[in-house]
């Protein structure tokens, strides 16, 4: 608990209570916020009465008095993401801080400085603890790496959700609000093999994936994509095991466009003939398609991805990429927000739908060249239904 008497600065009650002032120092403190500010409100006073009545009495005192502080107390609540600069985290954070303001949830929110910030995630988990936050929505860079502190937080009596990233092992989180990616995965390759047809069979395949360390929704993607092209993963939890010789092989983006170009480069130096490109995300699958375009390869290469942002559909629109599938980070975002205000009204976690465990929120491709017998919409419902 927290006592804001003027701008960012603040008095912590545990710091007030080992104080352990005279009355007349007290009495001078109760006048202090007065000076310092016009905003000074009945809930400090009663917070600090109690204070008060513990430091003279021994015992927590005014205890009658500070019950309706509580009830005053706003409810607070953290989104953690990979980063602030991925267009469908910007979009994860915009849904998150509507849903929260509709609600009457106080946000804060935190990001990598990069994809793969394990670190810096670690870190503001653990500034949540310490402000008294009642949930956390964590799109986890390291769902492996990450879970000590998320049971430090569980722990602490917060409710931890994930969002789009499951954790490993998921029951690790309360809840997980994600598109089902190895879905999302399947179907960019199922369009992309019969796109192709006879074709599919001698392809040239590049995979432009996440990171090394292979998070869920690396794997997922990847495997999943795999799968619909009609190629044997061999172990289904990790990428680059495969034997098939159609892959060309599989190099790392970071998830942004500068990491696509370059990974883009390294395989058609290993093989000018790749056709196939499958990208971890639309970002990334820009910065393929700068490679290609240097390397005069754009109008011959088959590139899908996983996103649905308004940029990549727009791309889609405009054949940089053949496909993506879009998922709704807003959805993943608003959904998270209300289980942590019902866990606070009512202490009930979020139950998920017998099956996969999670909250599926949902994936559809998105293609102006549909492929007879497998779902789709066209750029237009995209665009009217996209983020970013």
């Amino acid at each position: 608990m927290f006592i804001y008497f003027h701008g960012n600065s603040a008095f912590s009650l545990p710091n007030f209570m080992t104080y352990r002032a005279s009355l007349w120092d007290t009495i001078r403190l109760l006048r202090l916020p007065r000076l310092l500010s016009k905003k000074f409100t009945m809930c400090n006073m009663i917070t600090i009465l109690r204070a008060i009545g513990t430091i003279l009495l021994g015992t927590p005192g005014l205890y009658l008095l500070a019950m309706g502080n509580a009830q005053a107390e706003d409810i607070r609540a953290c989104l953690i993401t990979k980063t602030d600069i991925n267009p469908f985290f910007v979009e994860m954070k915009r849904g998150a801080a509507a849903r929260a303001d509709a609600l009457g949830i106080e946000l804060s929110t935190f990001a990598g400085k990069v994809d793969g910030d394990h670190e810096t995630q670690v870190q503001s988990i653990e500034t949540c603890i310490a402000s008294g936050a009642k949930g956390i929505l964590l799109a986890a860079s390291d769902p492996k790496a990450i879970v000590p502190v998320v049971k430090q937080a569980r722990g602490a009596g917060l409710l931890v959700i994930a969002l789009d990233t499951p954790l490993e092992p998921m029951d690790a989180a309360d809840a997980t609000f994600a598109t089902d990616n190895f879905k999302a995965g399947r179907l960019i390759g199922k369009w992309a093999r019969a796109s192709l047809g006879k074709k599919a069979d001698s392809a040239r395949i590049a995979m432009l994936d996440l990171a090394l360390d292979q998070p869920s929704v690396d794997v997922l993607r990847d495997q999943g994509f795999l799968t619909g092209f009609g190629i044997d993963v061999k172990d289904g939890s990790r990428w680059g095991d495969e034997d098939d010789p159609r892959i060309v092989g599989h190099e790392i983006t970071a998830g942004n466009e500068e990491g696509g170009r370059r990974a883009m480069e390294n395989l058609l130096q290993r093989d000018p003939s790749i056709d196939v490109v499958y990208t971890i995300n639309e970002p990334a699958a820009a910065g393929a398609y700068e490679a290609l375009k240097a390397f005069g390869r754009e109008d011959d290469v088959l590139i899908v991805s996983v996103d649905g942002g308004c940029p990549g559909v727009r791309n889609v629109k405009e054949g940089v990429i053949g496909t993506t599938a879009q998922q709704y980070p807003l959805l993943m975002a608003s959904l998270g927000i209300e289980a942590i205000k019902a866990w606070v009204d009512s202490g009930k976690r979020p139950e998920p739908a017998p099956g996969p465990g999670f909250f599926d929120t949902g994936a559809a491709l998105i293609t102006d060249k549909p492929i007879p017998g497998i779902e789709s919409m066209d750029t237009k419902e995209g665009l009217d239904k996209c983020w970013g």
